[in-house]
Order: C-alpha cells, then sequence, then structure tokens
C-alpha cells in the first residue's frame, strides 16, 4: 500500500470512529517502523507520533527475551493509549535515553489521532489498544542489514546485539505471538 492510501485509511477510520484513534506500526527492527509513522504524520493533519524508544527499558531491551520485555507495554498502554482513546488527560514520561531514566512528566497529545511505533507492540497485552494496526512487511535478514547499516552510520557499535540478542528477540517473538498475523495491513518494503 502506498503512502497516499494509507494516510486516507487511516484518516477515514479516524472520521468514522468518532473518538481520538490510535495507530500501532510494528515490525522487525530495520523494517522502516519509524520512517512510515513520520510520514503519516507529516501527511496527516492533527496526528502526533509517539515514538516507540521512549517505552524502551534499555537494560532489558539488551538482554534475550521471548516477549521483548524490554518493551514496556503496561506503561505505554496506561499512560498514553488508553487515556488519550477515552479523551481523559494524562500524563507520560519518555524514556530520557542521555539521562538514562524516565524525564518529567508530560501531557499526553491532544490530537486526533496517535501513532507509535515500537518492536514487540503486536503483544496479547497491547493489541487492543489500537484502531489500526500496520506491520512493516520486510523480511528478518534485510531488516537487520539495514538495522546495522543505519547503526553503523549513526556510529553506533551494536553487531553483538543484532547478532546475539535482538534478531533471537524477534524470531522468539515471531514463535510466540505471530505479530504479522495481528496486523491489519501489511505494508511490503517499508
Amino acid at each position: 500500500m502506498e503512502l497516499a492510501k494509507l494516510t486516507t485509511l487511516v484518516s477515514s477510520r479516524s472520521t468514522v470512529a468518532g473518538h481520538p484513534i490510535t495507530v500501532g506500526i510494528s515490525g522487525y527492527g530495520g523494517s522502516g517502523k519509524s520512517t512510515v509513522a513520520r510520514a503519516l504524520t507529516a501527511h496527516l493533519a492533527d496526528t502526533v507520533r509517539i515514538r516507540g524508544d521512549d517505552f524502551l527499558d534499555p537494560a532489558r531491551s539488551h538482554r534475550r527475551s521471548a516477549d521483548w520485555n524490554g518493551v514496556e507495554r503496561t506503561r505505554l498502554r496506561d499512560e498514553v493509549l488508553a487515556p488519550f482513546r477515552e479523551g481523559r488527560p494524562s500524563t507520560f514520561r519518555r524514556f530520557d535515553w542521555a539521562a538514562k531514566a524516565l524525564g518529567a512528566p508530560e501531557p499526553v497529545p491532544s490530537c486526533s489521532i496517535i501513532v507509535v511505533d515500537l518492536i514487540g507492540l503486536f503483544h496479547p497485552s497491547l493489541i487492543d489498544a489500537f484502531d489500526l494496526t500496520i506491520w512493516c512487511d520486510v523480511d528478518l535478514d534485510t531488516a537487520q542489514l539495514r538495522g546495522m547499516r543505519r547503526d553503523a552510520e549513526l556510529g553506533r557499535d551494536h553487531e553483538q546485539l543484532w547478532n546475539e540478542v535482538w534478531v533471537p528477540n524477534e524470531r522468539d517473538f515471531d514463535n510466540h505471538f505471530s505479530p504479522r498475523e495481528r496486523a491489519e495491513i501489511l505494508l511490503p518494503n517499508a
């Protein structure tokens, strides 16, 4: 699905819902989640992106786990997604990577659409928090190569993490939760 069609779909879903909507974008690390989220946010009025990295625990996300337990799904759901969809005020705290701690509380955005992009997002504990789910449908080998290339360009040496933690975590998460099958929209070559 091209960006114009995806933008039209999200806009129409927002109009029909009658309440603020949440769009979840997931896929493997390096699959293009953030690129798609930024593009949607740029092309849709009254839309805010919530970076998935703001809801990662850095210590746990750098360890092996079968369910990407470094993703703080409960915090994302309770502090952002549920209050936003219900139209009630709330605050949340982003993870501050420079300070290596949660940042100061800030209000949940007041808008029509929140877009969240994150690995391990389509987990049973969180899937119902989304009005639309999008999977960046890039195979794991390609996503890994793209992610490693991106990290190298940014001067980050994550090769060992990719090989020993993140790719095995992706495989385990796939085997346990079938995130691709939970997506309403598949975006090939995102």
